[in-house]
């Protein structure tokens, strides 16, 4: 992944370099997250996004493939359309549908996917700048299973929580789409209302896993770091565990200073 970073406040880059800066990011996040040797999203599952300024955000249009996206794959979308939206109760599948061609900031471009719905939303929190969803298969065999959301509120080692953070956001089982949304929007505020920062990993039961981050790095070592315990907890299980950190020994990593310092150099 490219070592520079992105800086919204930065005025002197001229616009159109920026724009393009921001898809080159975005494409090479997606080609990582669609590797086929990393079995985390095949022919159309998952989906990214990154922000562009405070209405706009680029995101994987519908149907198109993580593994090899181009260009004219990542849509343009306007964010307080999409926003609007989730403030109604419910929709109608013709009514979001059309607000997701609306959000176009192009007609000509191609239909952004429906989780757009969420990642609207998710790239309006602070330090939040990329987001990463995947169906990857170690994680879905832990959402799939009924430790589900213990293995969204405990952590087994210390990389876990340095990459992953202290806890994740945990989803039931939602339909995809404006629902699933609305579940995003209320179960992240929650957390944002108990622990006042951005989670860096929401799982959803039954479905797959986001993360999201200040950098493409943050959130490619947030979704690796994830399929990585997921494993070790597949292997674990077998020996009759896993063990689980205690919250002390969890809140103790979490605010090291060295694990901060450590977060900055790796880009996170």
């Amino acid at each position: 992944m490219p070592a520079q970073t992105l800086d919204r406040s930065t005025e002197s880059i001229d616009v159109k370099e920026s724009k393009q800066q921001i898809i080159e990011f975005l494409l090479k996040l997606s080609h990582e997250l669609g590797r086929e040797d990393r079995g985390m999203a095949i022919l159309g599952e998952g989906n990214t996004s990154a922000l562009f300024d405070s209405d706009r955000f680029f995101v994987k249009a519908s149907g198109s493939r993580l593994s090899d996206l181009l260009s004219e794959d990542v849509v343009e979308c306007r964010a307080e359309v999409l926003l609007s939206l989730l403030e109604g109760s419910a929709h109608t599948d013709q009514e979001i549908e059309a607000a997701l061609l609306e959000s176009r900031a192009d007609s000509r471009s191609k239909k952004p996917s429906v989780e757009a719905l969420f990642h609207a939303f998710l790239l309006t929190l602070d330090d939040v700048r990329f987001v990463g969803h995947t169906h990857a298969t170690a994680v879905n065999q832990v959402l799939c299973s009924p430790r589900a959301r213990e293995f969204a509120e405990k952590r087994i080692f210390p990389d876990e929580i340095v990459c992953c953070g202290a806890c994740s956001v945990y989803i039931p089982y939602t339909d995809p789409g404006f629902s699933l949304a609305k579940q995003i929007r209320a179960r992240t505020t929650e957390y944002l209302n108990k622990y006042t920062q951005s989670p860096r990993v929401i799982l959803i039961q039954n479905h797959g896993i986001i993360t999201l981050g200040r950098t493409p790095e943050a959130v490619l070592a947030a979704m690796l770091m994830a399929e990585k315990t997921a494993q070790i907890w597949a292997g674990a299980s077998a020996f009759g565990g896993p063990t689980f950190l205690s919250q002390e020994n969890v809140d103790r990593i979490a605010n090291r200073a060295d694990e901060h310092y450590r977060r900055r150099a790796l880009k996170l």
